[in-house]
């Protein structure tokens, strides 16, 4: 997982938290339903897992672009996507 912080003016609140929130979900370029914005101290973090680095610095990039003023906490890690090397006992 990363821990990027940008900083910004006003602290984030519950309102905009929700705009983030549908912003991720509803933008037709990233439509993330699996990262999740909280509010943590003074910063608004963004929590959840992608499948690559890419997708992560897109979905930083739409945050700070719709809301330049507001610091941001990227908690966002990767998931594996490729298939397992080696054979899981089930015993």
């Amino acid at each position: 997982m990363t821990d990027q912080t940008t900083t910004g003016g006003a602290p984030p609140d519950e309102y905009l938290q929700a705009e983030v929130q549908r912003l991720l979900t509803e933008h037709p370029e990233v439509a993330e339903q699996g990262i999740t914005a909280n509010l943590r101290g003074h910063a608004l973090v963004l929590c959840g897992e992608v499948e690559s680095t890419q997708r992560r610095e897109e979905i930083l990039r739409l945050v700070m672009t719709r809301f330049p003023d507001v610091p941001i906490q990227m908690d966002v890690g990767l998931v594996r996507t490729q298939a397992p090397t080696e054979v899981e006992d089930l015993r």
